[in-house]
């Protein structure tokens, strides 16, 4: 069912359910009214034919009777009935003996002065009258003809109003549910435009302060995350195909070389050599990429535990300098470097080693034979580490593109890399809630500070 549609029901539903309490109201309270104004009538009926057949002496019962049945102001089809102190019937009008009426009633009204109850269609009333010569109870009957006609007539009115009134509301909550959800309608629309060709546009965001509004905004961050994740996505695609491509298409080469004719054994020791290099080179891309993947997938998916940051400083260098033996990295502790406890991290160990070395190859590689100083920095929330060279540095305007995936500054074309080092780390800082900051000057070398929340105990 369609959300205008259930608002439309929803609407008429309590709209109509509000009617209907309050047409009740209406009804009881008239209704209330009307048996309270008929049996005062009959009471005042009852007292004043006890009055006139027990104190005015020149009335008698067949007098009454005759004055009562000529009476313009008698009530339809009324029944008069007088009992005398030993509750016999000294007067009736109920000639058909319609109106049943138990020694109990008359001994209740002895009791109680007064009763009222019903005898369908008749409503009865009975009185105790003390005359000048007698004491008398005095029932009254009569139906309300006229005024059971006018709660007929009202039943009818507000039956009306109340099915006008629903279909009136029905209409207008339609048109309000309509109203109320056509900015939601245009969002679809819009929504419904856009695909791969346009992700850059955006929804209508409206006045920017309704509900409507608010759900526009958050589509079009979702869509600009979407536009961005699928533009990573794309570059990633062409520039991994292509730093894949290279090696593949040399070592095809050399291979297609080698098979062309006989070689010497030296001959092909050297090809081979170049083959084996290219099939590292690959290797490594492969790595990187996997570790790349790893670092973005879920969170969930990955196992911590808690280590010294401080061990794995000491591991990378030694990792990098086994590698090659011509890196100089320098490892010095901070005075804010006080305390084990400050130095234990939360993580997973492996992925932020491997965000260490890729920091620590790359300033290496690009510091031209200077050393590296890599500064370890301690506080009650996070440990930082510095990773500082002397070497090229990065020009201004590719600052903000050096974690981009196969994205390489100008200057840094003449060195051996792919691009997926600096992608890798972010994707691991983000993952462990930490942060990645470079400060960098051409000529004058770059300083990476690397900041993970340290592990507090519970």
């Amino acid at each position: 069912m369609e959300i205008r549609t259930k608002l439309t029901y929803q609407f008429s539903a309590i709209v109509a359910f509000i009617l209907l309490v309050s047409f009740l109201s209406v009804y009881i309270s008239f209704s209330q009214a009307r048996k309270e104004e008929f049996y005062n009538r009959l009471s005042n009926k009852a007292k004043m034919v006890a009055q006139m057949l027990i104190d005015i002496d020149e009335i008698d019962m067949d007098l009454l009777k005759r004055i009562e049945k000529n009476n313009p102001l008698s009530l339809a089809n009324e029944k008069i009935i007088i009992y005398d102190y030993n509750n016999k019937k000294i007067y009736s009008t109920d000639y058909d003996d319609v109106i049943k009426i138990s020694e109990k009633y008359i001994n209740q009204i002895r009791l109680e002065q007064s009763i009222r109850f019903g005898q369908n269609p008749y409503e009865v009333v009975g009185e105790f009258y003390i005359g000048q010569s007698a004491r008398i109870v005095v029932f009254a009957a009569a139906t309300d003809i006229f005024g059971m006609n006018k709660m007929k007539r009202l039943r009818f009115i507000l039956g009306m109003v109340f099915m006008v009134s629903l279909a009136i509301v029905f209409l207008a909550g339609r048109l309000f549910a309509v109203r109320a959800l056509y900015p939601m309608s245009v969002i679809v629309r819009q929504v419904n435009k856009i695909g791969i060709s346009n992700l850059h546009a955006r929804v209508n965001e409206g006045n920017g302060k309704d509900e409507i509004a608010l759900l526009a905004k958050t589509f079009n961050t979702v869509l600009g995350r979407i536009e961005t994740a699928f533009k990573t996505q794309k570059s990633f695609i062409a520039n991994a195909s292509h730093e894949l491509r290279t090696p593949l298409t040399v070592i095809t080469g050399q291979i297609e070389v080698i098979l062309m004719k006989a070689r010497t054994n030296d001959e092909y020791r050297e090809i081979l050599q170049l083959v084996l290099s290219e099939i590292k080179d690959l290797n490594m891309i492969s790595n990187k990429l996997l570790l790349l993947a790893q670092a973005s997938s879920d969170p969930s998916d990955i196992s911590y535990s808690v280590f010294r940051i401080d061990d794995l400083l000491w591991q990378a260098q030694n990792e990098l300098q086994l590698r090659s033996p011509e890196f100089v990295i320098n490892i010095r502790f901070d005075e804010s470097v006080d305390d084990d406890e400050k130095m234990l991290v939360f993580g997973n160990e492996i992925l932020i080693k491997t965000a260490i070395v890729n920091l620590m190859e790359n300033a290496c590689k690009y510091s031209s034979g200077n050393p590296v100083e890599v500064v370890l920095e301690c506080s009650d929330e996070t440990v930082k580490m510095h990773f500082i060279d002397k070497g090229i540095g990065i020009e201004e305007q590719d600052l903000k593109m050096i974690f981009e995936p196969f994205f390489r500054s100008k200057n840094a074309v003449n060195f051996q890399g792919h691009g997926i080092g600096l992608s890798v780390v972010e994707k691991i800082t983000q993952l462990h809630k930490g942060k990645i900051e470079v400060s960098s000057s051409v000529g004058m070398g770059s300083e990476f500070i690397l900041s993970i929340p340290i592990h507090k105990n519970r």
